[in-house]
């Protein structure tokens, strides 16, 4: 294989494809990147779960394929000189040339490297913003902990022009829906995705739209020459949408960055899991914290009050997460009591509003 690349374009797909490498690969040959060269040259990793592939532009003096660490690639090719690179196979080697710079990398066996999985048919597509938005809402009520695989996916309901992405922890749920185009009228897919690699496809995809594919247990995303397949999770999911209706008998609308600011200040005298209190009386919401051996703090937002005056706490981050997802000024909290759950969203805060974030309230000291 010979072929000269754009340093940028290079480095740019390199460290895309590498974000799946495994940190401890069960076999050797899944820590490589595998480039393929032909009209364009390709680059993929693959860890029997999740699959990367990206294609780029390339002058392609001689085609062929070869398989080179990954991260090494990786580390390498975002600190070369802005010159184009050249890359050549020379027996076990790839040397890899870019100005005075050169690199002789050892190579593994391409034929050791899995097959990826083919890309599922394509169920619809939707622009890479509003899927990037609705991850971001979403992922950060998934829980991190494998013991419970249920709770590491965002579930995925499409109803024809409908889609609706969910996530939870146990201790809140994060939902948002979202119109998009379907292949065809008829389309109606349940799945649960690994949140981890929703947040990543998100992440690299922002700039163009996505097509997503599902399929036998697989499902893939596409944009730009950029694609990913991520083997699905085989777990059933809450019924959420249950939990999320209630006749809350107390609203609180209050404007979103004060009082971030002020939850953020103030949680910085809070020990780790203790609780953040919030006073609701009409006109004003005072925000406490601490008490203990670092010390307190307290702070007080403007807010419209309707119901009764309460005193509910939640633990910081969960309340954080819930309010920097809303995309409108005022939060809007609704409230029952202070042991149940609160539910946060945009206001308006019709039944129609896009995004819903339910959060357990803590006991208070």
């Amino acid at each position: 294989m010979k072929i000269r690349v754009n340093r940028d374009v290079l480095a740019d797909a390199v460290a895309w494809a590498a974000r799946v490498l495994p940190s401890r690969p069960v076999v050797p040959v899944l820590s490589g990147l595998l480039l393929e060269a032909g009209e364009s040259l390709s680059l993929s990793a693959f860890d029997y779960d999740v699959s990367a592939r990206a294609v780029i532009d390339a002058d392609v003096a001689e085609e062929g394929s070869v398989l080179i660490p990954g991260r090494l690639l990786a580390e390498i090719s975002r600190s070369l000189p802005a010159e184009d690179v050249e890359i050549v196979t020379e027996g076990p080697e790839a040397v890899l040339t870019c100005g005075s710079a050169e690199f002789g990398l050892v190579t593994m066996p391409v034929e050791d490297f899995p097959t990826l999985p083919t890309m599922p048919p394509a169920i619809g597509a939707v622009g890479g913003g509003v899927f990037a938005s609705a991850v971001g809402q979403v992922a950060p009520a998934a829980s991190r902990d494998d013991t419970l695989p249920m709770l590491t996916g965002i579930r995925v309901d499409i109803e024809g022009e409908s889609l609706a992405m969910a996530a939870t922890d146990r201790y809140r749920i994060a939902a948002r829906d979202f119109t998009w185009r379907p292949a065809g009228p008829d389309v109606a897919v349940s799945a649960m995705v690994p949140a981890r690699v929703l947040v990543e496809v998100a992440k690299s995809l922002r700039g163009g739209e996505v097509s997503i594919a599902m399929g036998d247990g697989v499902a893939g995303f596409e944009s730009v020459g950029r694609s990913t397949t991520v083997r699905l999770l085989d777990e059933q999911f809450i019924d959420y949408r249950a939990r999320l209706t209630s006749d809350w008998s107390i609203r609180a609308d209050v404007p979103v960055t004060p009082f971030v600011n002020a939850i953020k200040r103030v949680a910085l005298v809070a020990e780790r899991n203790t609780a953040i209190r919030l006073s609701f009386t009409q006109g004003q919401v005072l925000i406490q914290a601490g008490g203990g051996d670092i010390g307190r703090g307290t702070e007080v937002v403007e807010c419209e009050l309707r119901g009764e005056d309460i005193q509910i706490a939640f633990q910081s981050q969960f309340l954080l997460d819930g309010l920097v997802g809303l995309e409108s000024d005022l939060a809007r909290i609704n409230m029952e009591s202070p042991t149940r759950p609160a539910l946060i969203q945009d206001v308006p805060g019709d039944a129609a509003s896009s995004f819903r974030y339910l959060v357990m309230s803590l006991r208070q000291p």
